[in-house]
């Protein structure tokens, strides 16, 4: 579970036919299905075995990940899944290889900005932050031209484009932070108002500069819009960054992406004779234009690469009648392996919560449907690597999907299903983005569930778990938790377990499992995920995202690409 700043840590919960199938509305005609007994001990097992100090802390590329896919593995079979994968030499295997890059930049520059007559010089850290995507011992950006594209968004289906009418090549992208409408109380807007879109995320923002072509990218750090302040970019780009292994070792994408302080970017604009307010005001209306500025950007690092190689782990149950289309279910098996001592001097963070408990559903729900017998489609077990790294084994799985994303239907995501009593509600991160809604709603229906609003809608938190590296491209992707609404004790009780959990436990070594654990709540989270997945491994309806949502249009294409062929 990765977490820049607070936030609920149980809230990341949790393809097709030919011809007309592929048009067929969600409503379901089946009947709503049984659901075995969620089987206590065997999560119990699960949850104690990998968080024990035997593991030591599940640290990804350690001497503990060979004892920790083995063990995933042991439980897998034992639940009747079958290995998902091939192995290089054709042969049926458990694993999928996860090679990746941690890249520390040392030997930095300051950033340097100049129109020929006057030079503005910014220091590293205290005013802007930059790193790279390439891997490459050496990162120089030398004179580029500097270009304000507002929020850098383009979105033809919103017909908004920041960057209609400039060729970026050569030059530097300086970049809003968040969506055009972020200010909004509701969210009604064109970017859905006051809940971020992926367009206001910044990993959005680097991404569409490359695609662009630009050789640079610099956000301008708000710390309202970003939902945090300048301390949370300075030290999470101040250390090493850890990307998946490409062909091209990242050619595709910017030289440098960073980040510059408000005042900074103030200072540049006045530079150019430019308002940062007015820009910004202008850069919310539909048909904004980029705006040259005149000045041209320098900086330089160098970079200390290392290599490595990780591991996910596939099981699946092949579907009786129409094995090729496929239901996802993932948790991260990863944590943080050793961590900063307590006051008792332990470094281990163990990880029960945060994810032994999203394993051990995988593997409840595993046991659940091969009790149940198998279901039409094919539903798959994806226990990913490196969740805490950026979600580095969910990434490497879609850019390289044992099972074709078109022929995904959609899937669950599971990471830290807190301790507790059952809840009365649940809550839907991202809300209603896509025609999963339905299946959901059928399910809060035959578990007399509520369904409550999402805090903090506009801090992004659907783009930050391992779910979100399907759903970018074009596979439909629940991201739940259970409400804080207890049966027992009410809204009062649950967030004080999660006040608990987040103050006193996430990501220290006091994530521990205990005995005296109350699982009765994290069944109830696997009764509803199973429910959720069977649903969608009997159906024969094709969800799509909603029309307008940032992740219709790639469905849209991969869909009609697996139709034509």
């Amino acid at each position: 579970m990765r977490m820049k700043i607070s936030k609920s840590f149980g809230r990341k919960v949790l393809g097709l036919m030919c011809g007309a199938a592929l048009a067929m509305p969600l409503a379901a005609s089946h009947a709503a299905p049984a659901v075995p007994p969620v089987d206590e001990a065997l999560m119990r097992d699960t949850i104690r075995t990998l968080s024990s100090d035997a593991f030591q802390g599940r640290g990804p590329g350690t001497a503990a990940e060979p004892k920790t896919l083995d063990a995933i593995i042991a439980r897998f079979k034992a639940a009747g899944l079958q290995p998902g994968n091939k192995g290089p030499d054709g042969k049926p295997s458990w694993l999928q290889d996860v090679p990746t890059a941690t890249i520390t930049g040392t030997n930095r520059s300051p950033l340097t900005i100049t129109d020929g007559t006057q030079t503005l010089t910014f220091k590293p850290s205290s005013d802007f932050v930059a790193g790279s995507y390439r891997i490459t011992p050496h990162t120089e950006v030398k004179d580029s031209e500097l270009v304000f594209v507002g929020y850098g968004i383009n979105a033809p289906e919103l017909g908004w484009n920041d960057y209609a009418g400039i060729d970026m090549h050569g030059k530097t992208a300086v970049i809003l932070v968040n969506d055009p409408d972020y200010a909004m109380d509701s969210e009604n807007g064109l970017f859905r108002g006051r809940r971020m879109t992926y367009y206001g995320r910044w990993t959005y923002k680097f991404e569409e500069a490359a695609r662009q072509g630009a050789t640079a990218a610099l956000i301008i750090h708000d710390t309202f819009p970003a939902a945090y302040g300048w301390q949370v970019v300075e030290s999470s780009w101040s250390g090493a960054q850890h990307f998946v292994q490409t062909a091209n070792d990242g050619a595709d994408q910017t030289a440098a992406n960073g980040w510059i302080q408000k005042p900074v970017a103030e200072a540049i604009l006045k530079a150019a004779g430019k308002d940062l307010a007015a820009l910004t005001a202008a850069a919310q209306t539909k048909g904004f234009k980029p705006v040259p500025l005149g000045l041209k950007a320098s900086l330089s690092f160098d970079n200390t690469i290392e290599k490595a190689n990780s591991h996910n782990v596939v099981g699946i149950l092949p579907g009786k009648t129409r094995p090729d289309e496929y239901v996802l279910y993932s948790a991260h098996w990863d944590h943080l392996g050793h961590c900063k001592p307590d006051a008792t001097g332990d470094d281990i963070c163990n990880g029960a919560v945060d994810n032994g408990t999203g394993i051990a559903a995988l593997v409840a729900l595993a046991r659940m449907n091969q009790i149940a017998g198998p279901t039409a489609r094919s539903q798959v077990f994806l226990a990913v690597t490196l969740e805490e790294s950026g979600l580095l084994g969910s990434e490497y799985y879609a850019q390289n999907p044992v099972y074709p994303l078109a022929r995904t239907v959609g899937g669950v995501n599971m990471d830290a299903l807190y301790v507790g009593g059952p809840a009365r509600d649940v809550t839907v991160t991202g809300g209603d983005k896509s025609e999963l809604t339905a299946v959901l709603r059928r399910a809060e229906q035959a578990m007399g569930l509520a369904e409550s609003p999402e805090e903090g809608p506009e801090k992004g938190f659907y783009y930050r778990s391992d779910h979100f590296s399907l759903a970018k491209r074009g596979v439909p992707m629940f991201d739940l938790k259970r409400g804080t609404n207890l049966v027992v004790g009410g809204v009062a009780a649950g967030k004080a377990i999660t006040e608990d959990y987040e103050n006193n436990r996430y990501h220290q070594p006091s994530d521990q499992y205990e005995v005296s654990w109350d699982m009765s709540g994290m069944k109830q989270d696997v009764t509803l995920f199973y429910r959720l997945g069977r649903d969608l491994a009997q159906s024969n309806a094709w969800p799509n995202w909603h029309p307008g949502d940032e992740f219709r249009a790639i469905r849209d294409k991969s869909l009609a690409e697996a139709k034509g062929k």
